[in-house]
């Protein structure tokens, strides 16, 4: 039976080779198998396509009608047409490229030259002390990891020697490939394996990284702490991840920072916690204790009548605020103990207190 190819592409026969490009993008797009489509469907829009986006194959075709199964019907044979019978696929791979852009990796019509990888990305753990984490520190520390390789400084190229165009791909980056897929054999622009897309090499690699411009050594890292950083947060340092290959650039190092534990304070934001005993006559009548503040021992006043889980504030001796200035507060709640056991003297006075009430 024959084929409609306008039909097929949802044009009129009027249709100008831009329309016929922009109805295969959609439908290809639609129907493309990596995108969970219609693999017959995306193989008809494909058929049609390289009938109607040749100007001479069309011509053929509006002259002669739809083409019979089997891509027989014109004169002298079909020419470029053969090969829609399910044996292979005749694709102009110049078109295909402009056309897919994101399917690029499967048709391979992209002609921009591939770049050097990038340095992937370092996160690490810091753990630091609570003191630490409110005054801030330095953190030291080893890793290994990929460096720019320090004898040719990341180019890949032996010192002395010059670069050269790529004899493999004399200059362009790209080498044609041909790949068997599901829709028949399609020849592909891909990387040059030799110069890995860069159109020229270096006449000689270098000896210790073999070319790639990196090497893997143990690297000393210090790391600024600010002060205010709570446990949990990460610090970024630009550069001072894995080294790029051939000079690119390098990736981050990524810094959590884990806090420990203090056994005399607590954090809530900005604020610190403590808390501190007194006996129920301090409570009563009031007095001056000491209490341990991150700077120092400082004398905390009790006022008369202060009531158990009452919470007193040290203005300004917290934590210092991250992006701005500032401290929060260091908040001490008053515990007060209650004797388990009164000598006969404490016991009258408290009654006589009771009784007076």
């Amino acid at each position: 039976m024959a084929k409609d190819y306008y039909k097929t592409l949802g044009i009129e026969k009027s249709a100008t080779a831009e329309d016929v490009k922009n109805a295969f993008r959609r439908l290809a797009m639609e129907h493309h198998p990596d995108k969970g489509g219609n693999p017959e469907k995306f193989k008809e829009a494909n058929e049609a396509y390289q009938v109607l986006s040749d100007e001479q194959k069309r011509s053929q075709y509006d002259r002669y009608g739809a083409v019979p199964e089997g891509g027989q019907g014109f004169p002298g044979g079909a020419g470029g047409f053969s090969g829609f019978n399910g044996q292979g696929v005749n694709i102009n791979m110049d078109d295909l490229g402009d056309i897919f852009g994101g399917f690029g990796d499967l048709f391979g019509g992209g002609q921009a030259r591939a770049q050097n990888r990038a340095g992937r990305d370092i996160q690490i753990d810091a753990r630091i002390d609570f003191h630490d984490a409110v005054f801030g520190t330095e953190f030291a520390t080893e890793i290994m990891k990929p460096i720019k390789c320090p004898h040719c400084v990341g180019t890949g190229g032996e010192p002395g020697s010059k670069k050269v165009t790529c004899s493999t791909c004399k200059g362009n980056g790209q080498v044609a490939q041909t790949r068997n897929t599901m829709f028949g054999v399609f020849q592909t622009m891909g990387t040059c394996p030799t110069c890995h897309g860069r159109g020229e090499k270096f006449d000689k690699a270098c000896t210790v990284c073999h070319g790639s411009g990196v090497t893997r050594d143990k690297q000393k890292i210090k790391v600024r702490i600010p002060a205010g950083i709570d446990d949990g947060n990460t610090i970024r340092v630009t550069g001072e991840g894995e080294a790029g290959e051939r000079g690119a650039s390098a990736g981050d190092l990524y810094v959590r920072v884990r806090v420990n534990r203090d056994p005399a304070f607590k954090r809530s934001g900005d604020d610190i916690l403590s808390a501190a005993t007194i006996g129920m006559i301090a409570a009563a009548l009031g007095t001056v204790i000491p209490v341990k503040t991150v700077d120092g021992e400082v004398e905390l006043k009790i006022p008369s009548g202060t009531q158990p889980g009452t919470v007193i504030k040290l203005k300004s001796k917290g934590v210092p605020h991250l992006r701005s200035e500032g401290r929060g507060d260091h908040l001490v709640t008053i515990e007060v103990e209650i004797p388990k056991k009164l000598s006969k003297k404490q016991k009258k006075l408290l009654e006589d207190l009771r009784d007076g009430e």
